[in-house]
């Protein structure tokens, strides 16, 4: 039988979530749709690269972020709730995109491609 080890690694994954995400699309489908994706092209993606960082899944309304330092996770939480903060300045109350974010630090078990 092949030695088949468990990969573990220290990681920071942060997770971030729309909140009100289920109202926003009853209320206008493809616009929250294409408002949300012209905020991760324009300020999620950018942020999690500068802080070192990766997307591991985008769930509709959320995503899973990986970073090899906890400062890193937090210094991307908190970019990312300024910048879309600023972003909201332009836009009617209803269709602001407000995030809850949360961070882990613990160990993670790679499996195939993760």
């Amino acid at each position: 039988m092949a030695d088949e080890r468990v990969r573990r690694r220290l990681a920071a994954i942060a997770v971030a979530d729309v909140v009100g995400y289920s109202r926003m699309m009853e209320a206008d489908e493809a616009g929250t749709l294409a408002a949300l994706k012209e905020r991760r092209k324009a300020i999620l993606e950018p942020i999690v690269r500068d802080r070192g960082g990766r997307i591991v899944k985008l769930m509709g309304d959320g995503v899973l972020m990986e970073f090899t330092s906890a400062v890193n996770a937090v210094e991307a939480a908190v970019e990312l709730q300024a910048k879309m903060a600023e972003a909201n300045q332009s836009v009617t109350e209803h269709r602001r995109i407000l995030l809850r974010i949360g961070i882990n630090l613990g160990d993670v078990i790679g499996e195939g491609s993760d």
